[in-house]
């Protein structure tokens, strides 16, 4: 955190509505007039605009500015929590008696005198991206990724293209005198096309961000969205129904592990553990995965989608390892369940706004490289499924189930990759998958930053990472 993002959050929320840290400080004297352990107020200002081109037209726009303050007070394992897009003194107050209620009456709180954090190291500019370029030249940028697409492929019969960018200004005051702030830039483009042929039609798309302005998308980075969305399109057109039965899966290194986020990374949330409600709880110390298998969460990776340089409780974020060499080593935490749980806070509070509470939520999600070569891994395989990308899935956390449908996908068969196959599905057991790892590539790739993040209603950015796997004996779903 710099005192550059200090001094913007306090001239954009707190000035303009007469606020300053003595105001601060009465509010949080207002709330631990009762027995109440912990509060905190988060303040946010977001500008967001998004653009979709569609037969080169832009056929929508858009354009939000939201503000706000959320009140949050615990005591003990209880959590009451007040919102308003009104920043005045008096909706603060409003707020901070309502959530003052969850303690006692007597006062018994602590609470002390505001004061900056410490600084930590900077992992993005404090920037606005939506300034970076003017509309006409968003529209141009879009246009021009619509004609790379349709030059490549003359089966390439439609392309929707899209833009967004954001602007989020947090400022995190809390009872224990924390006072932080951060400047988040975030920006996406985003391309699918249809590819037909002989009555056929495919889909393909491609895409990438993060934390900086759009001058990052230069030609050569439009040029290769549009080279893989065209390729996954096209593959498809030529793919076979995929068959059914258990096989060996090797797994593409990068988005696929996305698999590894929905499957394995939301167990191994603090909340769900301490609930006992994750097929992790209480497994610390035990092996949980196959030798190799290195799973690690880290929010400090410069410019990345689900990078934060503090997190929404006002925490510096970190490099967390969950699973070391297939051992259990740790949950995600909040300052909430860290506390209850009487483990080390994480740097992992998130929330989708103002609106919402914190949980304990992944940023960069990610396993780390083996020492194979990935073609040494496909031509150890004489029969089975080689997973390039991913579309959709579905996790149970409690039992670790999951189903995840391949995107793009080709047979294996005697160590070499035969025919693309479509409509195959992965099902299978997250902890359960990780112990049938049996090869780890040397190819270790983060995702190009598109990833989204659901849980309880709440979306936040995040990033997803791994290498080529071989997994023994698992479930394909297909429609051969």
């Amino acid at each position: 955190m710099s005192g550059q993002a200090l001094a913007i959050a306090e001239a954009t929320l707190l000035k303009p509505y007469a606020l300053d840290s003595a105001s601060l400080d009465r509010i949080f004297g207002q709330i631990m007039t009762h027995q109440v352990d912990y509060a905190d107020l988060y303040f946010q200002y977001s500008r967001s605009e998004g653009w979709s081109l569609e037969e080169g037209v832009v056929k929508s726009g858009s354009f939000h500015i939201e503000q706000g303050v959320g009140v949050r007070a615990i005591s003990g394992e209880k959590t009451a929590f007040a919102y308003s897009d009104d920043i005045q003194l008096a909706s603060l107050e409003q707020a901070a008696q309502a959530t003052r209620a969850i303690g006692r009456s007597g006062q018994d709180g602590r609470q002390q005198i505001l004061r900056s954090a410490p600084e930590t190291p900077r992992l993005y500019v404090p920037s606005d991206p939506l300034v970076t370029l003017k509309d006409a030249e968003k529209v141009s940028l879009l246009e021009r990724l619509e004609r790379l697409a349709k030059a490549l492929d003359p089966r390439v019969t439609q392309v929707m293209a899209s833009l967004a960018g954001e602007y989020e200004l947090v400022l995190v005051a809390r009872s224990d005198g924390h006072l932080s702030a951060d400047v988040r830039p975030l920006v996406r483009v985003s391309i699918q096309v249809i590819a037909e042929e002989g009555g056929v039609r495919e889909q393909g798309s491609a895409g990438g961000g993060g934390r900086f302005g759009f001058e990052y998308f230069t030609d050569a980075l439009l040029q290769d969205y549009a080279r893989k969305a065209v390729d996954q399109a096209i593959t498809n057109l030529a793919a076979r129904p995929a068959p059914a039965g258990t096989m060996t899966v090797v797994l593409g290194s990068g988005w696929p592990g996305i698999l590894l986020h929905e499957a394995i990374g939301h167990g191994l949330e603090g909340d769900f553990n301490r609930k006992g409600t994750s097929a992790f709880a209480g497994r610390i110390g035990e092996r949980v995965a196959a030798k190799g298998v290195t799973v690690l969460d880290d929010g400090t990776i410069a410019n990345r989608r689900g990078s934060l340089n503090r997190d929404d409780e006002g925490n510096p974020t970190r490099c967390t390892t969950l699973i070391e060499d297939g051992i259990l080593k740790g949950y995600l935490q909040d300052s909430l369940n860290a506390r209850l749980m009487g483990m080390p806070l994480t740097g992992n509070g998130r929330r989708e706004s103002f609106a919402h509470i914190p949980l304990p939520r992944m940023t960069n999600t990610y396993m780390l490289s083996g020492e194979r070569n990935p073609e040494e891994i496909i031509a150890s395989v004489d029969h089975g499924l080689f997973a390039v990308n991913f579309g959709g899935g579905q996790v149970d956390i409690t039992s670790g189930k999951f189903v995840f449908s391949a995107a793009e996908a080709w047979m294996i068969e005697n160590g070499k990759l035969t025919y693309p196959v479509k409509g195959a599905t992965l099902i299978g057991n997250g902890p359960d998958v990780l112990t049938r790892v049996s090869m780890i590539g040397n190819d270790m790739a983060l995702d190009p930053g598109v990833g989204v993040c659901g849980k309880e209603g709440q979306s936040v950015p995040v990033g997803v990472g791994q290498p080529t796997l071989r997994i023994d004996g698992l479930t394909v779903g297909g429609t051969a």
